[in-house]
């Protein structure tokens, strides 16, 4: 709804009308956005038809659904999106259990609160490409402190193809639990006092005001902190690819990588790359049909 200028304004007393004021501020927010999302959109969904190679100067050449073909006909393709799958479920399950727990732990008054709650946000207000190389020096054989706390030795956890994809994971769990910490706090903080007040009245057990009060009121925000990281975890590229060069941890970011800018199979990576927008979109629908069945209840 646009409503009418205030008289006394420096806008009216420019004479500026509500459609010029309109078109001056939201006409270059939508070209802005036309210019460098939708346009790249478009201009790439046309290569992943042909056979272009932006490596060389040959003419793209329209094959229609064949790269999409050859890609989902591709072994190593699944491979990596299974990979991708067991790295998303490991990641988003640690950050759900750790960032909740957190949360519960800090939803009460104790001294320093706001520092301590600061300090735990602090990873993930860290880039990525640090991260990923202050715990490879962490996972290091030979002067690595996980080791040294564990008593592990030499044991080498990112050249470990078993255990190179759970150290990936581990380093994304604690970068961005504190994410969903925070949206945790959030819900906890808005559950109504008198719910637990009446159930401690009833005198209910703490497991059953967690699975009755504070879970089913909580569990709106949860699924928000869920659907982000899901989708964040899917895409994850740089702690994979900083961290560890096994093929177990070759997401499906890193082949996308590899094709189009090691191998330039540029119209190929184009199709892949609208593959994953397909795949994390159908995964976001689910999220939201679950989170809207949330909210009714």
């Amino acid at each position: 709804m646009i409503t009418s200028l205030d008289p006394q304004s420096r806008a009216a007393a420019r004479g500026w009308s509500d459609i010029t004021i309109r078109n001056v501020f939201v006409v270059p927010t939508v070209l802005f956005l036309i210019v460098f999302n939708v346009f790249p959109l478009i201009y790439s969904l046309g290569f992943s038809f042909t056979d272009f190679r932006a490596s060389t100067k040959d003419p793209a050449n329209f094959i229609g659904l064949k790269n999409y073909m050859d890609l989902l006909s591709d072994p190593f393709i699944w491979r990596n999106f299974t990979i991708t799958a067991h790295y998303v479920i490991v990641s988003v399950a640690g950050q759900v259990i750790v960032g909740f727990g957190m949360a519960l732990l800090l939803n009460r008054s104790f001294p320093l609160k706001g520092l301590v709650t600061t300090l735990l946000l602090l990873p993930m207000m860290l880039s990525m490409a640090v991260v990923g190389l202050f715990w490879k020096l962490l996972y290091d054989p030979n002067f690595g402190i996980i080791n040294f706390a564990f008593g592990l030795g030499r044991f080498e956890w990112l050249a470990n193809p078993d255990f190179a994809l759970y150290a990936v994971a581990l380093t994304d769990i604690w970068m961005w639990s504190p994410f969903v910490m925070l949206l945790s706090l959030a819900g906890l903080s808005a559950v109504p006092k008198h719910l637990y007040e009446a159930a401690s009245i009833d005198r209910a057990s703490r497991l059953y005001t967690f699975f009755r009060i504070t879970l089913p009121l909580v569990a709106p925000i949860l699924l928000i902190a869920i659907i982000f990281r899901t989708m964040e975890a899917f895409k994850t590229f740089d702690l994979a690819f900083v961290m560890s060069g096994q093929p177990t941890t070759e997401v499906v970011s890193i082949r996308l990588y590899k094709m189009a800018f090691q191998e330039w199979q540029t119209g190929k990576s184009c199709a892949l790359a609208y593959i994953v927008l397909i795949m994390v979109l159908c995964i976001t629908n689910v999220y939201v049909k679950y989170l809207n069945k949330a909210k009714e209840r």
